[in-house]
C-alpha cells in the first residue's frame, strides 16, 4: 500500500470515527451523559492522558472549569478569568486553537504549571463554538513529547465543532429542565400559599387546623413531625397541646417548654429562624420528648400585629432535610399560618368565654332561686321592705337600695328581679367597689379585641350580659366620675358603645342600684352626678339595719346555725337562752353579715348540743349602745377567729379548704376584712 493510499485511509477512519462521535453524542441529553461517553469516542481518535472542558459563564464572564479525565484530577483553582493571559482566555478570545508544548523548567501561568506538575508535556486548546454562541475550551493533553500535527488539529477542531453543539444542546436541556423544576416550585409555593389563606376561614379550632397545616406543607416540604408552640405570658415558658406526624396523626399533649432548653424556645427568644440538628436537639436535655424520633428541624416564629405569637415546628426523621430554600418559604408563609393560629386561639377562648358566660347565668339563676326563700323575718321594718319591692317589682323602673353594709341589698335585689316580668331573664351582678377602677368600664360596656393592651380577644360586657334581664350595680356610690356620664346615657337613651368600638348598640336591661354611701352628700361635694342621682333614685328602698329589726334575730341565727352545721356535717347545736338574749342586746354594727360570722364561729367552737356563743367576744356590760370599749373588743375577737382560720389555712384565703370558706365569708369579704384589720404575713 502506497503512502497516499495509507492517507486515505487514516482519514477515512477519523470521518468515520467523527461520524461515530456525532451519533453518540446525539443520544445523550444532559452534561453529565455527554461527559461519560466523550472521552472514551475520543481516546480512539488522538492520544491524551487528561481532557477537560472549560465552559463560560455568563454571569462572572469566567472560564469555569469540567474535569472529564481523569477523574480524580483535582486542580487548585475551579475558574480562570476571562482576562486571563492562560491558554484558555486566549483561545476564547482568537476562536483559533493552539498546541502549547509544556517546557521542563521555567515561570508558566497557573493553569499549565499544574499541567507540568501533573508529568504532561504537550496540550491542545480548541475553541466550543456552535453557529449561534461561543461555549468554553476543548482541552487536553499528553505525557509524550509527540507533537500535534497541524493536520490532526484540523480533525480536532472539527471534533471540537461537534462537541461544541453537543455541549450546547446539554447545556440548553439542563436549563430548561432547571426552568421545569423552579416552575414546578413556583407553583407548589402558589398552591400552598393559596391552602393557608384557605386555613384563614373553615377551620376553627387548633387540632383540626394543625392538621391542615401539616397536608399543606408536606406538599412543598417533605416532614414527619409538626407542631405549634404558643407563649404563655403567665408561666413565661411555651406551651404545647398538640402534636401532629405521620406515624401517629394528631396526639393530644399539654406540655410546657422552657425558653432556654427548647427549640422553640430558643427561636421565640430570637425572633428568627433556625435550622437544628440531632446534636443540637440532644444538646438541650431531656425537655425535649415531643422531638425524640427528629435528626432535623426547622422552626419559624410566628408573629402576628400583636406581637409574637408562638413558633412553627416542622421536623424530619432525616439528617439536614431543610434547605435555605425551605427556611425561607416557611419565612414567607408564616405571617399567614400565624394569622390562622390567632383566629383558631381566639375562637377557642371565645367558645370557652361563651360556656362560662353561660354556666355563669344557670348558676345564677339556681342561686337567685335558693336565695329569695331565705328572706328571713317577720319584723314590721321588714314588711315595709317587702311590700316596696312588691309594689315596684312589676315595673320596670330602677330602684336605689339604700342601707349599711351588710343588711341583704342584694337579696333584696333578687327578689325585685325575681317578682318582675324579667323573671326568665338572666340577674347580673356587678361589684362596683370590688373592681380597680381602670377595669369598671371594660367590664361594664365590655371592649373589642385590641382596645387595650391584653385585650388578646373581644368580650361582652355586663350591660351585654344583663339585655332583656336585671343587672344589679352594687356599691354604685363608687362608680368613677368619668364612667359616670356613660352610664348615665344608659339610663336615659338605652345605648352604649363598648371599649375600642364606633358601633353604638342598644340594650334593655333594668338596673337594680344598691350604695351603703349617702348620695345626696356625694351629689353637694360634687364627686356625684346629680341628673345620675335623680336617674337612680326613682324607686329608693332603704334596707333597716339589724338593730332595727330585733325581732328577726332569733329566726337569722338558727336559720345561720342550721346552714353552718349543714355545711360541715355536724349536728345543729340548740341555741340556750342567754346567748340568744345576747344575740339580741347586741347593736350588730356589722348587721346581717356580721350575725351570720358570729354565729360561724360559735358552730365552730361548739362540739356539744349547744351552741357555745363567745359572750366574751361581744362584751355586753353597760347598754346597747355599742361604746368604744365594746368595739373595740369585738374588733379584737374578729381579728382573732381570721388569724386562727388563717392559720388553720395555712395562709390560704380562697378555694374550698381556705380561710374564707372555713369563716363563710366571700374571698373579698374576707380579704377586705383584713385590710381594715391590718391582718398580713408574717402575723398569721
Amino acid at each position: 500500500m502506497t503512502d497516499t493510499d495509507e492517507l486515505i485511509a487514516a482519514h477515512l477512519s477519523r470521518y468515520d470515527a467523527l461520524q461515530r462521535i456525532s451519533k453518540t453524542l446525539a443520544g445523550h441529553r444532559t452534561l453529565a451523559e455527554l461527559f461519560q461517553v466523550l472521552a472514551g469516542n475520543l481516546h480512539s481518535l488522538i492520544p491524551f492522558d487528561y481532557l477537560a472542558l472549560l465552559l463560560h459563564d455568563d454571569t462572572t464572564n469566567e472560564m469555569r472549569l469540567v474535569v472529564v479525565e481523569p477523574g480524580n484530577l483535582a486542580p487548585p483553582f475551579d475558574s480562570v478569568p476571562v482576562s486571563d493571559e492562560s491558554p484558555s482566555a486566549r483561545v476564547w478570545d482568537t476562536q483559533k486553537g493552539e498546541v502549547i508544548p509544556i517546557p521542563d523548567e521555567g515561570p508558566l501561568p497557573p493553569g499549565l504549571a499544574f499541567i507540568r506538575s501533573q508529568g504532561r508535556k504537550m496540550t491542545c486548546w480548541l475553541p466550543l463554538t456552535t453557529a449561534y454562541r461561543r461555549i468554553g475550551v476543548l482541552s487536553f493533553g499528553s505525557r509524550m513529547d509527540a507533537a500535534y500535527s497541524d493536520d490532526a488539529l484540523a480533525f480536532m477542531e472539527q471534533v471540537a465543532s461537534t462537541v461544541a453543539i453537543a455541549v450546547d444542546n446539554g447545556i440548553n436541556h439542563d436549563r430548561a429542565q432547571a426552568y421545569q423544576r423552579e416552575l414546578q416550585n413556583e407553583r407548589d409555593h402558589l398552591r400552598f400559599l393559596l391552602d393557608v389563606n384557605n386555613l384563614l376561614v373553615p377551620h376553627h379550632d387548633f387540632p383540626t387546623l394543625l392538621k391542615a397545616i401539616s397536608e399543606a406543607v408536606q406538599r412543598v416540604i417533605k416532614h414527619d413531625h409538626v407542631s405549634v408552640a404558643m407563649h404563655d405570658r403567665e408561666s413565661n415558658r411555651m406551651r404545647l397541646h398538640w402534636l401532629y406526624d405521620d406515624e401517629r396523626g394528631l396526639t393530644p399533649c399539654d406540655m410546657t417548654l422552657p425558653l432556654d432548653r427548647s427549640l422553640a424556645g430558643i427561636v421565640f427568644q430570637r425572633g428568627t429562624s433556625g435550622v437544628f440538628g440531632r446534636p443540637e436537639i440532644e444538646a438541650l436535655g431531656p425537655d425535649i420528648a415531643p422531638m425524640s424520633r427528629i435528626e432535623s428541624a426547622c422552626c419559624v416564629p410566628l408573629v402576628t400585629r400583636n406581637g409574637k405569637l408562638g413558633v412553627l415546628c416542622v421536623g424530619s426523621a432525616e439528617a439536614n432535610a431543610f434547605s435555605k430554600e425551605d427556611v425561607t418559604f416557611l419565612e414567607q408563609t408564616s405571617a399567614q399560618i400565624a394569622i390562622a393560629v390567632e383566629n383558631a386561639t381566639a375562637y377557642q377562648e371565645v367558645t370557652c368565654l361563651n360556656a362560662r358566660l353561660a354556666d355563669e347565668k344557670h348558676y345564677l339563676e339556681r342561686e337567685l332561686r335558693q336565695e329569695f326563700v331565705e328572706i328571713i323575718g317577720r319584723s314590721p321594718a321588714l314588711r315595709r321592705v317587702l311590700n316596696a319591692v312588691k309594689t315596684v317589682a312589676p315595673t320596670d323602673s330602677t330602684v336605689l337600695l339604700l342601707g349599711e353594709t351588710g343588711t341583704g341589698k342584694e337579696l333584696i335585689a333578687r327578689a325585685v328581679h325575681a317578682l318582675g316580668p324579667r323573671r326568665e331573664r338572666s340577674f347580673v351582678r356587678m361589684s362596683i367597689a370590688a373592681l380597680p377602677s381602670g377595669l369598671i368600664e371594660a367590664e361594664l360596656f365590655g371592649y373589642e379585641r385590641g382596645a387595650f393592651t391584653g385585650a388578646a380577644a373581644s368580650r361582652t360586657g355586663r350591660l351585654e350580659l344583663a339585655n332583656r334581664g336585671t343587672l344589679f350595680l352594687d356599691e354604685v356610690g363608687d362608680i368613677p366620675a368619668e364612667i359616670q356620664p356613660k352610664l348615665l346615657r344608659v339610663l336615659q337613651e338605652r345605648e352604649f358603645e363598648r371599649l375600642g368600638s364606633t358601633r353604638t348598640q342598644r340594650v334593655d336591661v333594668r338596673v337594680v342600684a344598691a350604695t351603703n354611701r349617702d348620695l345626696e352628700h356625694l351629689v353637694e361635694e360634687g364627686s356625684f352626678r346629680s341628673d345620675l342621682y335623680y336617674r337612680l333614685n326613682v324607686f329608693p328602698i332603704t334596707i333597716p339595719p339589724l338593730r332595727d329589726r330585733v325581732e328577726d334575730i332569733p329566726a337569722l341565727a338558727l336559720h345561720f346555725v342550721r346552714h353552718c352545721a349543714r355545711r360541715m356535717g355536724r349536728p345543729a347545736p340548740s341555741i340556750p337562752g342567754t346567748a340568744m338574749s345576747a344575740l339580741m342586746r347586741w347593736r350588730w354594727p356589722g348587721n346581717i353579715r356580721e350575725l351570720q360570722n358570729v354565729i360561724e364561729r360559735a358552730v365552730i367552737l361548739s362540739s356539744g348540743p349547744s351552741l357555745v356563743l363567745p359572750l366574751q367576744a361581744l362584751q355586753l356590760r353597760v347598754s346597747r349602745g355599742p361604746g368604744p370599749a365594746t368595739v373595740r373588743t369585738f374588733t379584737d375577737a374578729e381579728r382573732d377567729a381570721i388569724l386562727r382560720a388563717l392559720r388553720e389555712s395555712g395562709g390560704v384565703v380562697a378555694g374550698p379548704a381556705g380561710a374564707a370558706a372555713r369563716l363563710g365569708l366571700r374571698r373579698t369579704t374576707l380579704q377586705s376584712k383584713m385590710r381594715r384589720l391590718k391582718i398580713q404575713r408574717p402575723s398569721y
